[in-house]
């Protein structure tokens, strides 16, 4: 990992929580911030330790994973688009951090500490209330991948998961929408608690039924699976 001084100019104004601040006041705190690079499987904060920074993705893929106590790993989001952030809620209630999070690639990341950030708060409560929204929208996530890992089975499992991939990072195809860079059969085992080989046989009866298409990297979600609840 290393470490220097200063974020980018301009990339705070792209990330949801700070997009209304003035560029005079986001220009002040991207001068607080540090860069720091991580290379492909780095631990970059871990589940349990004093959370004391919000970090901000500028490059690369990271992952935010949960342990088992047999050591089976969940995987409970992924961040690949610059500006996309994490650690906000241990800077907020003072409690250990929630999930380990590591460099799926090599990765940049903004760096802003409890201090500063408690700070620009401050001054800027506004920055609160998009907080507070986040949050919300990230626990309703949550709940509903809880219910589906409760209530469904593998097959349904992965089907609301493809889904979900789709809408978020899919672009539009005349017969769905297509994910480009899937995740791998290992990845979407742990989104949705499986093993690989489980996961390996849903995605052919899924394509067997045509509500996918697989072609190398490229995966089509079909409109018939995206319109599904």
């Amino acid at each position: 990992m290393s470490d220097r001084d200063g974020a980018p100019p301009g990339l705070l104004r792209t990330v949801s929580l700070f997009a209304e601040l003035d560029p005079a006041a986001a220009a002040a705190l991207e001068r607080l911030a540090r860069r720091r690079a991580y290379a492909e499987g780095d631990v970059i904060v871990s589940e349990s330790e004093p959370g004391d920074a919000l970090y901000v993705l500028l490059s690369g893929k990271v992952k935010v994973v949960l342990y088992g106590e047999s050591g089976r790993e969940v995987i409970l989001s992924t961040f690949r688009a610059p500006g996309d952030f994490f650690g906000e809620m241990s800077l907020l209630d003072d409690e250990p951090r929630s999930a380990t999070v590591l460099a799926v690639a090599p990765s940049t990341l903004m760096v802003l500490s409890r201090a500063d950030f408690r700070a620009h708060l401050a001054r800027h409560p506004r920055v609160a209330v998009q907080v507070m929204t986040e949050l919300s929208r990230r626990l309703r996530r949550a709940d509903a991948v809880i219910g589906d890992l409760a209530l469904l089975d593998v097959l349904g499992r992965l089907a609301a998961r493809l889904r979900d991939l789709a809408l978020a990072d899919g672009e539009e195809a005349p017969e769905g929408r297509v994910l480009r860079n899937r995740p791998t059969q290992a990845e979407i085992a742990g989104m949705i608690g499986a093993s690989r080989e489980t996961v390996s046989r849903a995605l052919s009866e899924l394509s067997r039924r045509g509500d996918v298409v697989l072609t190398g990297r490229r995966l089509l979600v079909r409109h018939r699976l995206l319109r599904r609840p």
